[in-house]
């Protein structure tokens, strides 16, 4: 069981690679109906076309390098909130196992549950992968494709200091 995980997460690895430079700065947001961590139907593509969103992806609920991503994220959600920042967190986690892990972490951001992939497909990106992308009224304008853990909110608001260095 340990050699076909340790070779399951190689062909992820490598596969992360292959995709990673698929969803360009300044493509338009993908537009796709997913599943909130409420299990409610959300448009992406509309909910990312007004304002700055942050959309972060991270493999697996619960573990320890995503607790300590969004968490990162849930601490810098005052100042993202002063720089009217949306957020959505996304993994291939079902719904209820995000709706769980939002509440143990009292993340105050939406989770998106991808099961199926199709949110991963349309960033083309491994579905193991951990990376953040900022969006800027449905238009990609930032992406990191190793995002981090714990300095995820520090590198996000880096980022907004450099696309709008006069705020």
């Amino acid at each position: 069981m340990k050699k076909l995980f340790v070779l399951v997460m190689i062909f992820s690895f490598i596969t992360s690679f292959l995709l990673a430079n698929s969803l360009e700065l300044g493509s338009p947001a993908p537009q796709l109906k997913v599943l909130t961590d409420q299990g409610t139907a959300l448009d992406l593509g509309e909910a990312l076309s007004v304002g700055t969103t942050l959309v972060f992806f991270y493999p697996k609920a619960m573990t320890p390098g995503c607790v300590k991503q969004a968490c990162s994220l849930r601490d810098g959600w005052d100042e993202l909130q002063s720089r009217s920042v949306s957020i959505f967190g996304i993994s291939s986690d079902t719904a209820k196992t995000q709706a769980q892990f939002r509440d143990k972490y009292t993340l105050p951001f939406t989770l998106l549950a991808d099961t199926d992939g199709q949110i991963a497909d349309a960033f083309s990106k491994s579905r193991w992968s951990r990376q953040a992308y900022i969006f800027k009224d449905g238009i990609l304008v930032w992406r990191d494709l190793k995002a981090a853990t714990s300095k995820q909110a520090t590198e996000i608001l880096a980022a907004l200091d450099e696309l709008e260095p006069n705020s």
